[in-house]
């Protein structure tokens, strides 16, 4: 490991250049701020120095702040652990020092890296930079000058647009706004900066300081106004989210009583939301995040990727479609087969009207989607498998099916193929029983939309072969996904924490409480939609499909509710058919269908479960917890069957594969923000009244009576 350091070059010029090393993206480590600090220093005793330019080693200026900071202060809730970098380094040292100071910017300048840069005279960049204050997506806002000095360079609109999106622009943008003086080569980089901090000190360059500047900021009145309105937008689309509104009250600081006040109520505010749970939440799904990566056993034994050119789909239906978009979207090739030339073209119609959706949201060019589609080929036979790479088998979930489309790709395919399943419940050693490469079968289990959603369970059986998981999380990050390796069982990971979040909402509607109030508690807790419409959406005929697997799996615990089998024989399939739970009409929102209660109380006859034949009285908190506690403890079975990796792949599982709210940390950080020995007494209570779907696991009461944190 390289060590973070600083070091300073003076050359005949009379330029001092600092450059800060951390790799792999200079990140402002406590050693590197320190750094700075000294060498400023010198730079200012020393008569030989005229001016000061800062760069970063490696192509690279700064990645930002070093978040592995946050982690210590939220462990020990001792703020001293945090630098005072805002006032003594950027302004006392920096800004206001009597040599100028050039930042020479190339690769990105993200976070507290761009606001070192803020707090330079001048900046200037190599082309395509990025550059981007995105603090406000782990819960925090920028603390080293960022509220203040971004909007006197770029204009108050862009400048919040920037920090409550997360948004990154590159140099070529930021030199129309202003924020970039300059865009050069990267071999320009270091003379034209030189060259123009020496022109500061001879005054042939203006002498900025960003802290000062008012004249992109308009009146206080106007100001004020697109504050409102920003105020208004953050509270309709982040109503969870208490950085946006802080951010927001800081910059109007800035604006009404200056700059330097603004400084100090950013830090002030910067050191409340560092120790709040959203940004404890936050920080916690990053880290996670970025600990997929690490599979003992896989990536730690010094094996190398192979190249995956080209993929084979078997099945265009919409997840082989959206799985074949992933792929030739991002270079590709994929040989896409059906069984009879009217599913292979209704296929490559789905394809080309994804291809053409991300061109019409702007995240694919042109020129690009027509490259896509011309990397995209469609058969009704194997001769084209001969030389793919992988297989990935979309068709509907048949144990006899996949097994006879295994046996005949292993005969066609070259025996490095690696042979993929996109099954969501069926067990991999069932899928690949009949052949003979039992080491080269691997679930690769998208999420619908696959081109869209992020998530990618790489499913592992006890015979997939190390080099097979390192291959497929290599693709899955190729295509932009997030890769997460879990064993094989019902329903994986996903799937199976996640089977008693609707059997808990049929269980209370059947206990009398009303399905529209779960919904909306649901939403209010932060999930985009509730249970119920997320079954409108996906339709009743898999909602049985899938309640039948976990009710064959894990006899005794689960649920079974008369009433998706009596919406379906009152011919309602949800969304599918415009008739559900709710009312769906184009160009409105869902509304609830007084229509459906008297099938819902048809539903609570049947069952018949509610104590003494009334309905239960249960407060908003009761109804969350009697959803979201019975997954914690399925969760807890995953865990102690080593499902998964660790404990924080499931919370990276349960934000991408089911929307759990990111700024809560993922299911098991939730749950042990909440209280393990809490859940474990209320499921106690309930499986008391209410049988055996709300039985505490062994684990859970394990943990729970020891004091010990579910992670």
């Amino acid at each position: 490991m390289s060590k973070a350091e600083v070091t300073m070059e003076v050359g005949n010029d009379g330029v001092a250049v600092i450059t800060m090393s951390n790799p792999p993206v200079n990140a402002l480590a406590l050693a590197i701020i320190a750094g700075l600090k000294e060498k400023y220093a010198e730079a200012m005793r020393r008569n030989d120095v005229k001016a000061i330019v800062v760069t970063g080693k490696g192509g690279r200026f700064s990645g930002g702040f070093d978040i592995n900071v946050f982690q210590k202060v939220h462990k020990t809730a001792d703020l001293s652990h945090l630098p005072d970098a805002s006032i003594d380094l950027l302004v006392n040292t920096v800004e206001d020092a009597k040599k100028p100071s050039v930042a020479a910017v190339e690769g990105l300048a993200l976070g507290g890296g761009l606001e070192v840069a803020l707090a330079c005279h001048a900046r200037i960049a190599a082309p395509k930079t990025q550059l981007g204050l995105p603090e406000l997506s782990l819960g925090v806002i920028p603390g080293f000058g960022g509220t203040q000095r971004l909007p006197r360079l770029v204009g108050l609109s862009k400048a919040v647009e920037m920090m409550r999106l997360s948004k990154s622009i590159s140099s070529e943008e930021g030199y129309k706004l202003g924020l970039v003086d300059a865009v050069v080569s990267s071999e320009e980089l270091l003379k034209v900066s030189r060259r123009w901090a020496l022109d500061i000190v001879n005054k042939r360059k203006p002498w900025v300081r960003s802290l000062h500047q008012t004249d992109k900021l308009g009146s206080v009145s106007e100001a004020l106004e697109i504050l409102k309105i920003s105020r208004q937008q953050a509270k309709k689309t982040v109503p969870h989210l208490p950085q946006h509104q802080a951010c927001l009250d800081v910059i109007e600081e800035g604006i009404v009583h200056g700059g330097y006040s603004g400084l100090l109520k950013e830090t002030k505010v910067f050191n409340e939301l560092v120790l709040s749970d959203t940004a404890k939440g936050l920080i916690h799904v990053f880290f996670a995040q970025r600990a997929t990566s690490k599979v003992p056993n896989v990536t730690d034994i010094g094996l190398k990727p192979r190249n995956v050119k080209k993929v084979a789909v078997i099945g265009g239906g919409l997840m082989g479609s959206g799985i074949a978009t992933a792929l030739i979207i991002s270079n590709i090739y994929v040989v896409l087969k059906e069984v009879n030339s009217e599913y292979l073209l209704k296929g490559i119609k789905t394809i080309e009207a994804n291809v053409r959706g991300l061109v019409t949201k702007g995240k694919l060019t042109q020129d690009k989607a027509r490259k896509a589609l011309s990397m995209l080929k469609g058969v009704l036979d194997y001769s084209e498998f001969k030389d793919v790479d992988m297989v990935i088998e979309a068709v509907i979930e048949n144990i006899p099916l996949k097994q006879k489309i295994f046996s005949e790709i292993e005969k066609i395919c070259s025996p490095h193929c690696i042979l993929a399943t996109n099954t969501s419940t069926i067990d991999l050693n069932l899928v690949g029983e009949k052949i003979s490469s039992q080491d080269r079968i691997i679930g690769a289990h998208f999420f619908s939309p696959a081109h869209v959603m992020p998530l990618l369970e790489v499913v592992r059986t006890e015979k997939t072969s190390a080099q097979v998981i390192l291959d497929l999380m290599t693709v899955g990050k190729a295509i932009k996904k997030i890769p997460v390796v879990v064993r094989s069982c019902t329903g994986f990971a996903v799937n199976r924490t996640f089977f008693p979040y609707a059997q808990g909402a049929h269980f209370l509607v059947n206990l009398g409480v009303d399905l529209f109030r779960i919904d909306r508690v649901i939403s209010n807790f932060g999930l985009p939609m509730g249970p119920f419409q997320l079954q409108d959406l996906s339709g009743y005929g898999v909602a049985e499909a899938v309640g039948k697997e976990f009710a064959t799996a894990f006899q005794g615990r689960t649920f079974e509710s008369p009433l998706v089998n009596l919406l379906l024989k009152n011919g309602r399939n949800g969304k599918q058919n415009g008739r559900g739970y709710y009312i769906y009409e184009k160009g409105s929102k869902p509304r609830p269908d007084p229509s459906v209660l008297p099938i819902i109380e048809e539903s609570r006859r049947l069952a018949n479960i509610m104590p003494g034949g009334k309905p239960i009285s249960v407060t908003n908190q009761e109804i969350l917890e009697m959803i979201l506690f019975p997954i914690v403890n399925e969760a807890c079975r995953v865990l102690d069957e080593g499902v998964v990796v660790r404990a924080s792949d499931l919370d990276i599982t349960s934000v991408l594969g089911m929307s759990f709210p990111s700024y809560r940390g993922g299911i098991v950080f939730w749950a042990d923000e909440v209280g393990p020995y809490y859940i474990y007494t209320c499921l106690k209570k309930w499986s008391a009244m209410y049988g055996n779907f709300f039985k505490p696991s062994s684990y859970l009461e394990q943990r729970a009576t020891k004091g010990i944190p579910l992670v």
